[in-house]
């Protein structure tokens, strides 16, 4: 194993057993540790020597201390919403809901910050999981199970621990006791799903699901919203006064008649539609003031005959002033996305080196399984990236994007593409299966960028959780390496014409993941998952792991 990849790798573990509390500056107050989310931790306790040695120091139950039990999680508003949407709406989109938890606890002095999937935050002694304090949150709105933002306060307010609703509410709570922060908006809380945001769409459907960031003195939110139907809540980011919960900035998601961009949508196609949010994580620049956002796709991600256009700011990353949400520059990713390829993925910051000199940059990642590296001051690539011809769509009224953006410098890091010769040879069992099955439904290979057909399953790859999802990369400064776990999972998916709704066409009966049901066994050969060490400095891959 290269040592290099070895030792960077053991940099990003964290909560050993007999690690004391973090001493100064080397807390994780934040998701990605830092703002720039670079995901590495300093500390050196854990070696190749003794990692082998690691051993259970405490556990605490989810469901409260002493492993009490409280009532079951029920489903709140804005999931009840969206589901009972689903199901009138394309087949495909039916769920069933599990109860679950996402989190990353936040580490700040001697206490660990979290949300649990039982309607509550908590905080815990980080050496003991002892609980400290235990907030439930109020209404039938869930936390969002990602986690928590800490604020460390300003000298007159005490520090706070912030985090969004499933039902679209920010709540602020003392960082001491877990009490309301009662000067933030009413009684600790901040309604944020408002007029100008529903755009006349249902408020149920709108809420958080990833911890807001902060920046200097305020908090700044994105959003969950629907996939299904095209319109309705916005997915625009907004900054709030940690102090107060005074709106204090804006940014559109969707521009508006007379911005810069709206011209990017068909006549009539920007009005009130819905997606484009940033549902995943943002990052800082705080030495610079800027602020970057991943913007997820627009909706319907599966078909956009009725948003002809590239549609910003959909599938890209946008690079804002943090103090004002004024914009600074974007870099779309998809263009005119209909494979819901969103940026999710925390944009990680880091100093690049090109051409001999240091230059400010900003890794992005996402579902696409691309690897795209930019000037986090300009947005320019720093390595260069061709615009490629990619497939026409076949469905009437769809207009694909001609061309996509590829990275030259570093290749895909999922797989991108597959063959009818490429199923899996687990066991004889298996491989037939997955060959009546593909032979019964008529699918058709398909790849990065292939168009779903009309009336005929499309084999994607990669698919709705394949690629870098919503937990990002992480680099080590030291090594220069960054690591980015990919997952190689396809997605089947057929559009079918719409029998009501507001769209054409829907996907239809044969959309999902590309594996058995009854084995939960990928169709296609391993590798099904891959660890990548990528080395910054010259693009190339120096380690990989697969699963």
């Amino acid at each position: 194993m290269n040592t290099r990849w070895h030792r960077g790798l053991l940099a990003g573990l964290c909560c050993a057993a007999g690690i004391a509390a973090a001493a100064p500056g080397e807390d994780w107050p934040t998701y990605g540790h830092d703002p720039g989310g670079q995901r590495h931790s300093p500390l050196a306790d854990i070696t190749p020597a003794n990692v082998a040695q690691l051993q259970v120091a405490w556990r605490y139950s989810l469901r409260g201390a002493n492993g009490a039990a409280p009532a079951a999680p029920t489903e709140d508003a804005a999931s009840a919403a969206q589901r009972a949407a689903e199901a009138t709406g394309p087949a495909s989109r039916r769920r069933t809901r599990l109860a679950s938890s996402q989190v990353t606890p936040l580490m700040v002095g001697d206490r660990l910050f979290l949300t649990t999937p039982y309607g509550r935050a908590v905080a815990l002694e980080a050496a003991t999981g002892r609980e400290i304090w235990s907030a439930p949150v109020p209404g039938p709105g869930q936390p969002s199970l990602r986690g928590v933002e800490y604020w460390p306060g300003d000298g007159v307010a005490a520090p706070r621990i912030f985090f969004g609703t499933r039902d679209g509410r920010l709540l602020a709570l003392d960082a001491k006791d877990g009490q309301p922060a009662r000067e933030f908006g009413a009684e600790g809380v901040v309604n944020l799903a408002t007029p100008e945001i529903l755009q006349g769409g249902d408020a149920r459907f709108y809420g958080m699901t990833s911890p807001p960031v902060v920046f200097r003195n305020l908090v700044i939110t994105g959003a969950a919203v629907q996939e299904f139907p095209p319109r309705g809540a916005a997915g625009d980011v907004r900054a709030w006064d940690a102090r107060t919960g005074r709106l204090v900035w804006t940014f559109h998601s969707v521009p508006r008649k007379g911005e810069r961009f709206h011209d990017t949508w068909a006549p009539g196609s920007a009005e009130n539609r819905s997606g484009a949010n940033v549902w995943g994580f943002m990052t800082v620049d705080v030495e610079r003031g800027l602020l970057y956002l991943p913007f997820g796709a627009p909706t319907f991600d599966r078909y956009g005959g009725d948003r002809q256009g590239d549609n910003l700011f959909s599938s890209s990353l946008v690079a804002v002033d943090a103090a004002t949400g004024r914009y600074r520059w974007h870099f779309q990713v998809v263009r005119h996305d209909i494979w819901d390829n969103d940026l999710q993925a925390p944009p990680l910051l880091f100093d690049a080196t090109v051409a001999g000199r240091r230059v400010p940059a900003v890794a992005v990642s996402s579902k696409n399984g691309l690897l795209f590296v930019l000037d986090r001051v300009t947005g320019k690539p720093l390595h260069p990236v061709d615009y490629r011809k990619v497939p026409a769509s076949d469905v009437p009224g769809e207009r694909a994007a001609p061309t996509q953006p590829f990275p030259r410098w570093t290749p895909p890091l999922a797989r991108t593409s597959f063959s009818s010769d490429e199923v899996a040879r687990l066991t004889p069992e298996h491989t037939q299966w997955c060959e009546r099955w593909m032979a019964e439904k008529k699918m058709v290979p398909g790849g990065l960028y292939h168009p779903v057909h009309l009336n005929q399953p499309t084999i994607s790859f990669p698919g709705l959780q394949g690629g870098n999802n919503w937990g990002g990369g992480a680099y080590d400064p030291a090594s220069g390496l960054l690591f980015v776990n990919t997952s190689d999972l396809g997605q089947v998916t057929e559009l079918v014409p719409s029998t009501e709704g507001p769209l054409p066409f829907e996907r239809g009966p044969t959309s999902g993941r590309f594996m058995q049901p009854e084995t939960r066994l990928p169709c296609q050969q391993p590798p099904w998952g891959r660890l990548h060490a990528v080395d910054m400095a010259t693009g190339k891959e120096i380690g990989r792991a697969h699963v």
